[in-house]
């Protein structure tokens, strides 16, 4: 950018288009602008800027509206963020305190938390891999012939199951079933814990597998859910508001319920292990996503976890408000996960 003042009237032009979605003539821009200058001066200051690539003209006798080219420069060079607030601090911090200590709804509330305060799509995923084991196994009654079984594994994540069993479930059947995990399931991985490896229990317990039998069934049920990616999307509908993506919304949604498609490419992601990144229009690696802006971090956390958190919306939003309290909410999000290492205790 050559000077100041061309710097001036595209951040003007960027930050109205931003609240109208109206193109930008020369005299509404001057009287944006906090000092007097020419309609002349303008127009010309316009057309360099559309000749350097910043600005596009829809029709001959209109006005200016921004490129994507200009709304990085706005973002890299321009753009006065507005920061997070102490008040929005605090609720930010409150929602996802609730269910620090479980990293899937950590993640969940992270992406409705997100879609909420941008008015944007958002999405969170958490991966595993063969690092990710079985800390630790529960049962607690849970009435006449039912038992409540949760499984925690090594990367934190937390799931459980009501099962009903034919015996009762007295501390000799809780003893033998500790007994039973901490032989063949504790420290294993969760891809694993399989259908193979109850069967080789039965020479351990003898006539007692058949009591057991519902209960290890669900055990290798919920070691196979937790050993895969999860998803959350959140906000989708919130895209229908963003009129300017027009024909471009239908890929976007397509995209977004290919829910094993996108799996795959936020596992890979993930590994980057990167911090929160933003990619406007052609930036974007993904055809569907070329008329979007797109926010994404990555973090790691317990033995070996990934997980990704991100927002999806047009390349209209207001970067100054959106940008610092994404950031916020990725940086307090990736401090949880850190923190929140669950511990077990048998």
């Amino acid at each position: 950018m050559k000077n100041d003042r061309s710097s001036l009237i595209l951040g003007k032009i960027i930050e109205e288009y931003i609240r109208s979605g109206e193109p930008m003539g020369s005299k509404t821009l001057a009287s944006l602008l906090p000092y007097t200058v020419s309609s002349a001066t303008i127009r010309n200051e316009m057309a360099r800027l559309g000749e350097l690539g910043y600005l596009e003209q829809r029709h001959t006798s209109g006005g200016r509206i921004p490129s994507l080219t200009s709304y990085r420069y706005y973002v890299n060079n321009i753009m006065q963020p507005q920061k997070v607030t102490a008040r929005e601090a605090s609720h930010i911090y409150e929602a996802l305190s609730v269910n620090a200590s479980d990293p899937e709804r950590l993640l969940a509330d992270a992406a409705r938390l997100c879609a909420d305060v941008t008015g944007c799509a958002a999405f969170a995923s958490a991966h595993s891999d063969r690092l990710d084991c079985v800390q630790g196994v529960e049962i607690i009654p849970a009435g006449s012939g039912k038992v409540m079984l949760i499984v925690l594994s090594t990367g934190g994540r937390i799931k459980s199951s009501l099962c009903r069993v034919q015996c009762a479930v007295d501390s000799a059947f809780t003893d033998a079933f500790y007994a039973l995990c901490n032989r063949y399931f504790i420290g294993t991985p969760l891809e694993d814990v399989n259908l193979s490896l109850i069967q080789s229990t039965a020479q351990f317990l003898g006539a007692q597998i058949f009591d057991m039998l519902p209960i290890l069934t669900a055990l290798c049920a919920l070691c196979r859910e937790a050993a895969r990616s999860a998803l959350f999307i959140e906000g989708e509908t919130n895209l229908l508001a963003h009129e300017e993506l027009g024909p471009a919304l239908a890929p976007i949604l397509s995209f977004l319920a290919d829910r094993e498609s996108l799996k795959k490419q936020l596992a890979d992601y993930a590994q980057r292990g990167s911090s929160l990144e933003l990619f406007i229009g052609g930036e974007n690696t993904c055809y569907a996503l070329k008329k979007t802006v797109t926010m994404i971090a990555s973090f790691s956390y317990g033995s070996a976890q990934r997980a990704t958190l991100g927002v999806i919306g047009s390349t209209r939003i207001d970067y100054a408000r959106i940008i610092p309290r994404v950031s916020f909410i990725c940086e307090t999000v990736g401090k949880l996960l850190k923190q929140g290492g669950v511990s077990y205790a048998q």
